[in-house]
């Protein structure tokens, strides 16, 4: 299946039911979105969020409205800036299964963002992974992905689904 976050909704006048749902298109620019029919899509209530406040350095999960857990992140550097924007979490990636992706350290997720970079993998998909090199959190190093240390991207591993929403303000 593939995963599409849900914005809203137009309802049938007759019916009273949703006729139509408007998603959010994972692609270039970011931000695009389209409509489906209702009746096409399988609907999943997610609780879950991750917040990430680029200028602070910090993200946090949510789990409805109870925080639970934060910390320090790296983020794009001037030129390859984490876009800001409402995403959601495309796949998971698990980096250790082959050393040309130690970048990414313990784990990875993939998400509907997109950097400025063309020709980085994926087309310059923006992923949320750990670090070989936590002494680089709290600074905007990376080419536009948000890195974490290992242990808090451990801990998500397994409390991320994918079609969470990834927030990613100022």
């Amino acid at each position: 299946p593939q995963y599409v976050l849900a914005l809203s909704k137009r309802e049938d006048r007759e019916t009273g039911k949703p006729a139509w749902y408007r998603i959010s298109v994972p692609g270039r620019p970011n931000g695009r979105t389209g409509w489906v029919r209702a009746d096409s899509v399988e609907l999943q209530p997610v609780h879950k969020r991750l917040v990430i406040y680029r200028g602070a350095r910090r993200f946090e999960f949510w789990d409805g409205d109870r925080l639970v857990r934060a910390g320090k992140v790296a983020v794009g550097k001037p030129g390859a800036e984490t876009p800001l924007g409402l995403f959601y979490v495309t796949d998971k990636f698990d980096p250790t299964i082959d050393p040309d992706w130690a970048i990414l350290g313990a784990y990875a997720f993939e998400t509907s963002a997109y950097s400025k970079l063309s020709d980085w993998p994926g087309g310059g998909i923006v992923g949320v992974h750990g670090t070989p090199w936590p002494w680089l959190l709290g600074q905007a190093v990376s080419s536009g992905c948000v890195r974490l240390r290992n242990s808090d991207i451990l801990f998500l591993r397994s409390r991320v689904p994918i079609g969470m929403p990834v927030k990613i303000v100022r």
